[in-house]
């Protein structure tokens, strides 16, 4: 039986992602060779890289516009170092909005001075700080804008006077934005764009080389876009397999048209959890993700019986994190409608149980 794939990362890809990716594991487009076992630097590698890289820049809306595509290794985690490593000269400001905004905000106080613009952090992180101002004279300024572990999402981006990073791991590709009120994006690719093993950024090459310090090779974006994304031997497999997510995605009408299917599972799986008197959301209403819904069953005597339900009905992955508990329904760009509708019948039907 299909499983209902609800997991919050490493995430449900595409069905026709995942058999053109088997098919080059075995034989890549007919030339004898598996996809992992050719040689990056040939031209068929090349290639991919290429069009991984320019396919990024094209569905954001941001070529011609002196952005950089880079595919990276180390995950997001190792962006929160870079990032620093690269543009932080003398002060920062950081919205602290989750786990992994935190954990950014530690790693960068390794090198100077970073101060907490906003922080949600004394309510367990269930919104999104706001009302914030960000200072002229900083290096840069950081947020994250979807929460995976709290479901929490960023609805609206200040217009910064600095530039503006911000860790899309979880919503990638997900919404129209302008994207050109970023100087940096970063992103894992396991949530809305391929396996996990390979992390995208995207940066605009003019806020770069502005700090004193001497860069390690590796942790430096100028050397990484140097040499085509391509300093080191990059992870192929999840390069290609993003690029094939990517394509998928552009087949469908890109971001706008993602957007629209995103917002009806958001809207349906939000609807029953408000209606339903056995469920309770964690976040505010205001800041909801489309990509995270959390949510506690309020009768512990029905856990049981509900996920055993969930269990016979193949639903995978809705178990809340720890930070949070009860349950949470990744939703990103692959999960299907109604794979969303099972689990609203399921609490639905749990509800005339009760």
């Amino acid at each position: 039986m299909k499983k209902h794939n609800f997991s919050a990362g490493p995430s449900i890809l595409p069905q026709s992602v995942l058999l053109k990716a088997s098919e080059a594991v075995m034989d890549l487009d007919n030339s004898g060779l598996s996809l992992i076992e050719i040689s990056h630097r040939s031209k068929a590698f090349v290639d991919i890289m290429e069009n991984a890289r320019s396919l990024a820049l094209e569905l954001l809306g941001l070529e011609g516009k002196g952005y950089k595509a880079l595919f990276l290794q180390g995950g997001a985690s190792t962006q929160f170092l870079m990032v620093a490593l690269n543009l932080l000269e003398k002060r920062a400001g950081y919205i602290n909005s989750g786990t992994w905004a935190d954990k950014a905000i530690k790693e960068a106080k390794i090198y100077d001075d970073i101060y907490e613009l906003g922080s949600s952090k004394e309510a367990n992180y269930n919104y999104i700080p706001k009302g914030y101002d960000i200072p002229e004279d900083y290096d840069y300024f950081h947020c994250t804008s979807n929460n995976t572990i709290f479901g929490t999402q960023m609805k609206e981006f200040p217009n910064s006077p600095i530039p503006m990073v911000c860790d899309m791991s979880s919503d990638i590709f997900s919404r129209t934005l302008d994207f050109s009120k970023f100087d940096l994006i970063y992103a894992g690719a396991q949530k809305n764009m391929g396996p996990a093993g390979t992390t995208l950024v995207i940066v605009k090459e003019d806020i770069l080389g502005k700090v004193s310090r001497k860069i390690p090779s590796m942790m430096d974006y100028k050397k990484h876009i140097g040499s085509g994304s391509m300093f080191n031997t990059p992870p192929v497999f999840p390069v290609y397999t993003s690029m094939l997510t990517l394509e998928w995605l552009k087949g469908l009408g890109g971001i706008a048209a993602i957007e629209k299917e995103n917002e009806k599972k958001a809207r349906l799986m939000y609807s029953e959890i408000d209606l339903n008197p056995l469920f309770k959301g964690f976040a505010v209403k205001e800041d909801r993700s489309n990509m995270n819904a959390t949510f506690t069953l309020e009768n512990e005597n029905l856990k049981d019986t509900f996920e055993t339900m969930l269990k016979e009905a193949g639903v995978e992955g809705l178990n809340g994190h720890r930070s949070v508990g009860g349950y949470r329904a990744s939703m990103y760009n692959a999960l299907p409608l109604d794979s969303v509708k099972v689990v609203v019948e399921i609490m639905s039907e749990l509800e005339s149980k009760a």
